[in-house]
């Protein structure tokens, strides 16, 4: 099936199967967004901007999260 194919489908897809295939697809991009995070944590990508934000809370440029305040 094409992509041609699968977009006619949607197209003659009652509302009701619309929003499902429409809450499927974010769930699998949700999906696939958590897979990479994870994968980019395990092999080390973020571990310098991890530090740099940690930089930043020790030397005090950060903001406290919302309805706290700092230390």
């Amino acid at each position: 099936m094409g992509v041609s194919e699968i977009e006619r489908a949607i197209e003659a897809l009652p509302q009701e199967e619309w929003n499902e295939l429409e809450r499927w697809i974010a769930d699998y991009k949700f999906r696939k967004w958590d897979k990479q995070l994870e994968e980019d944590v395990a092999v080390g990508r973020l571990d310098g901007l991890i530090a740099k934000a940690k930089a930043h809370y020790v030397t005090g440029q950060t903001l406290p999260p919302p309805g706290e305040t700092k230390p």
